[in-house]
């Protein structure tokens, strides 16, 4: 028996491991143009700090379509979009009915937030009052799509493939939405709040499909941001403040981004929100192209006041709707002080 052992069946054991030892080094070296397409997504390159997809590498998976709710006033589809390898997005695309192309508004809260309120009925009422879709997702980092990750990796301890990512995020996202052949990808907004703001601001800086911009308490001015802002523990503030983590997020910092941007854009700041401190909303104010209207909120219920019942999302609307025979000569548009945070309106 120890004979059979020793000719018949160590040799092939010992070259079975052999064969398992190699696998490893044959996979490194497996040409890209050999992978499968899944493959390929797990192995793609992204440059953060740059906020064009020329300079990343990003494969869309086909999208996986879940479940589709049909109501009298808007219908709803839960559809899932992938181009990172572990980071499949929940998108929420909400049309209103009897519109055949609406235009579209992209909704990006801040951090922390859920995609929940795209599930509420009342909310998707509001959102496509007046025949405009809406698309409804959360950013890197956030949510659904916080998984796999050491608990000491956040938000803001990742800031810069948090923020680059997402930029990434909704230029792929306007690509898969103008495969569908259901919306006007002639009339897109897009609405943020916090770090959603500065999202919609650095992705209007990169594509110029958004033509308008509706923007809450934007986080900017990193250098201020990150010594006074409330967001963050005061035992992590000292990682944030330091040169190298400063350099990193500088090329993705709103300050140096809005003033260049010509699309039409309204401002919100409220001003007992703390999460932006006061300094640098004045710093987001100051860089503030022509084209801007800024709205001053002195508390968060004087702008739940003003924002109830749909309203905040009427200023959005009203930038997309078809050009009139006659163009109406510009005016320009003065700051706005009323008498304020994630909000559901």
């Amino acid at each position: 028996m120890l004979v059979w052992w020793r000719k018949e069946i160590k040799p092939l054991l010992l070259a079975f491991l052999l064969v398992l030892s190699l696998i490893p080094l044959a996979w490194s070296q497996t040409p890209a143009g050999n992978l499968s397409r899944s493959q390929l997504i797990g192995t793609t390159t992204e440059n953060w700090s740059s906020l064009s997809l020329s300079d990343s590498q990003l494969l869309a998976e086909p999208p996986l379509f879940g479940e589709k709710d049909d109501f009298p006033q808007f219908t709803r589809e839960l559809i899932q979009v992938k181009w990172r390898f572990g980071d499949p997005i929940d998108l929420y695309v909400i049309r209103p009915k009897g519109v055949a192309k609406p235009p579209v508004v992209l909704y990006l809260y801040g951090y922390p937030s859920e995609t929940a309120r795209f599930r509420d009925n009342d909310y998707c009422v509001r959102l496509t009052r007046g025949g405009v879709a809406a698309v409804g997702f959360v950013s890197a980092l956030t949510g659904q799509r916080y998984s796999n990750r050491p608990m000491k990796e956040w938000f803001v301890s990742e800031l810069q493939e948090s923020l680059g990512s997402s930029v990434h995020d909704v230029q792929m996202i306007l690509n898969y939405l103008g495969t569908r052949n259901d919306l006007d990808m002639t009339r897109i907004g897009m609405f943020g709040e916090g770090s959603g703001a500065s999202i919609a601001i650095l992705s209007a800086a990169a594509d110029p499909r958004i033509k308008a911009l509706d923007l809450i308490d934007p986080w900017g001015d990193w250098p201020e941001w990150m010594a006074k802002s409330t967001l963050i523990p005061e035992n992590e503030r000292p990682n944030y403040i330091k040169p190298e983590f400063l350099k990193k997020v500088a090329p993705l910092d709103p300050v140096e981004w809005l003033p260049k941007l010509t699309q039409s854009i309204r401002l919100q700041h409220v001003l007992d929100d703390t999460v932006t401190p006061r300094i640098a909303k004045e710093r987001i104010e100051a860089a503030a192209p022509a084209n801007l209207q800024l709205v001053k909120y002195d508390t968060t219920m004087h702008f739940l006041e003003a924002a109830s019942g749909g309203r905040v999302f009427a200023w959005m609307k009203d930038r997309l709707q078809p050009p009139a025979p006659t163009p109406a000569q510009g005016r320009s548009e003065p700051e706005t002080r009323a008498g304020g945070a994630s909000h559901d309106n």
